[in-house]
């Protein structure tokens, strides 16, 4: 018999529900596979209002139902007007993909697989979004979900795939919006690609996996708006063209564009050090401080605004290797990561500041009780050898169970 009505929206759902239980189902013999209607979120079926769309859906599942494809169950006392449930028979689920234009389900990973072989080549081994591709592989391969690739919208990963070959272009920090029109010529697009690169990058990359989005997009020289490195003191900076910046005469503080950066040969800093802080409210509090008590040459500043992004961590690296760099962060997991991050990326001999068991206790009436998570995250932390030195700190705080934020400590 000949199936020639497009489903409606109630049978859609019916039918499609069907198929997802087939493809999912343990047992590959098994005959028969049963919807409720009332375990399935149907857009007009049940209204009071409207009764179109049960008569609809009703008149169509008869027809499936002469056909021999389904079996109908009605509501006791209400045959031929409200349906309990609908039975498929599976060896006619072919011809419900035909009737909902769907593709099976082993059809679909076989198109993304090959997708995705076509791609990878792109990238080399040692790429965080190799590394991405063969975990999608493998998750495609053992049956499992490969999101945040789709199994049935081909353009949403051609669209994944073309921001993923796109990334290494950025050599400065870039706009999303930029990014979205140079890339796609529709400034919105890449709002909607964000959490899934988000979080492929994160899978990929153990290192960015405690990131916020914000924070992790940043690693990959993509920003909301352009950003600005917050720097106090006398740094001198020298440009490519040998033109040299001073910036000693701003106060308190200057904004310095992070996309110019890479325009940066070299630093001078006039000054017995450089300070790094975690937070901004922390760093202004900082040089208001200094500037009272006239210590212009002690430190220069910068503020990393968290987790520091390239354009920071390359200003660093600048900086001659005869200039103590401190940091100064939050006394809890976070601040700890960040000084993992930058003894591995910047300078082993980076030194913490105001980071140690006298300072803890001093404050500890400001400090915040240690979630399970944050517990487990210390711990792991008492593990990297780049930490030895801190390492009776964050075991002390495992001790209190507490952790205490730099804005808690007061600055002398």
């Amino acid at each position: 018999m000949e199936i020639s009505f497009a489903p409606s929206p109630d049978i859609t759902v019916v039918l499609n529900t069907l198929l997802d239980i087939f493809e999912r189902r343990k047992n590959p013999s098994t005959r028969f596979i049963k919807v409720s209607f009332t375990d399935v979120r149907l857009p007009s079926y049940f209204s009071q209002t409207e009764p179109e769309p049960r008569f609809a859906a009703n008149e169509q599942l008869q027809i499936l139902e002469r056909a021999g494809l389904v079996k109908l169950v009605w509501v006791p006392g209400e045959t031929d007007h409200l349906i309990d449930s609908v039975i498929l028979k599976t060896e006619h689920a072919t011809r419900i993909y035909e009737l909902l234009n769907r593709s099976a389900i082993t059809d679909q990973r076989s198109r993304l697989e090959t997708l995705i072989l076509a791609d990878q080549f792109r990238f080399s081994r040692d790429d965080w979004r190799f590394r991405a591709m063969q975990r999608t592989l493998t998750q495609l391969r053992s049956g499992k979900s490969p999101a945040p690739f789709s199994l049935t919208d081909s353009s949403w990963n051609l669209d994944l795939l073309t921001v993923l070959s796109a990334l290494p272009g950025l050599e400065a920090e870039t706009p999303y919006r930029v990014f979205s029109v140079r890339t796609f010529n529709d400034s919105k697009r890449f709002d909607d690609l964000k959490p899934a690169i988000v979080r492929l990058a994160r899978l990929a990359n153990p290192e960015w996996k405690m990131l916020l989005a914000e924070n992790l997009l940043r690693e990959l020289n993509l920003v909301a708006n352009p950003n600005y490195i917050h720097l106090a003191g006398n740094w001198q900076l020298t440009t490519q063209s040998g033109e040299i910046l001073p910036l000693g005469g701003f106060t308190p503080s200057v904004g310095f564009p992070a996309a110019q950066i890479e325009t940066i040969q070299a630093v001078t800093i006039h000054a017995d050090s450089v300070l790094c802080i975690e937070n901004l409210t922390s760093f202004h509090e900082f040089i208001r401080t200094q500037e009272i008590a006239q210590r212009n040459t002690q430190y220069a500043t910068i503020c990393l605004m968290g987790n520091p992004s390239p354009p920071i961590r390359r200003l660093l690296r600048l900086i001659p290797e005869t200039i103590p760099i401190y940091i100064w962060s939050d006394i809890d997991y976070g601040g700890f990561n960040i000084l993992s991050q930058m003894r591995k990326q910047i300078r082993y001999q980076i030194q913490p500041h105001l980071i140690d068991i006298p300072t803890f206790e001093t404050y500890i009436h400001l400090s915040r009780p240690l979630a399970s998570t944050d517990v487990r995250n210390l711990r792991h932390l008492c593990n990297r050898p780049e930490l030895a030195d801190v390492r009776p700190i964050i075991e002390h705080l495992i001790h209190r169970g507490l952790k205490l934020e730099q804005e808690g400590i007061q600055i002398c």
